[in-house]
Parts: structure tokens; sequence; C-alpha cells
């Protein structure tokens, strides 16, 4: 099983960061995807790990559908909305977009996430205002 480590914050965990290093430099295959992602802030984490982009990963790790219009008619959604969420998806690296013909294919490279990370009450802006 393949984990993507989701970090929410500014200072990542670069910890392997010596042996990745060191395995290239023996020639070995190191993955060509990040196996970690840094989200800056919990507001950025919240959108892009909206129940909509949760359903869409799901629906691409279940069913590895072959195009976006395919992963619409699964999530029963129009394509171009789908579109839009799938190209946030990729730009943030949570999926890749496999060109098939006309067709663009989404793909995981990972089984599960996991997510860490330490939330400041005190510097960040208060996502509600007292009533």
């Amino acid at each position: 099983m393949t984990t993507l480590h989701v970090h929410i914050g500014t200072t990542p965990d670069r910890s392997d960061l010596d042996a990745t290093l060191g395995a290239l430099d023996d020639g070995e295959d190191v993955p060509a995807q990040p196996s970690r992602l840094v989200v800056e802030s919990l507001a950025t984490f919240q959108r892009v790990f909206r129940p909509t982009n949760l359903e869409l990963l799901q629906a691409i790790a279940e069913h590895d559908p072959e195009s976006i219009r395919a992963l619409a008619r699964l999530v029963d959604r129009h394509p171009p909305e789908v579109t839009e969420n799938v190209t946030e998806l990729a730009d943030v690296g949570l999926i890749e977009l496999e060109q098939d013909g006309r067709a663009k294919r989404p793909t995981l490279w990972y089984d599960e996430i996991e997510v860490q990370g330490d939330i400041s009450l005190r510097d960040s802006e208060p996502d509600i205002a007292p009533a």
C-alpha cells in the first residue's frame, strides 16, 4: 500500500531527503511522484480536500475511470464541473492526468492519505465571525 503524506503548515518534514539523495547518487530508482504534499494553511486544506474532491479521489481509486467524462458519470455530476475539480487536484499534485487520445485519464499512485500538521489558533484568521 502506498501512502501520500499531507502536511498542513509551512515547514515540511524533510527527514528522508538525505536518504533520497543518497539513493539517487547510488543509481537507485526513487518514486517519480512525491510521497509528501505540503498544504500551507487549514483553509487551503479544507478547499483541496472538500467532500466533492474526496468523492472524486475515491471514485478514481475504486473504479479507475478511462476519462474525466467517465469519472463524471461515476459521481453523477456535469463533466465541466468535474473537469474543474480534477484540474485543481492535478495542479496541487493529488492526481495525474494521462493523455489517452482526446481524453485525459485521471490516475492515482497512492492508496491512502495520511494528514499531519499543526494548527495555530492565535496566528490565523477565524473562519467564523462571532454572533
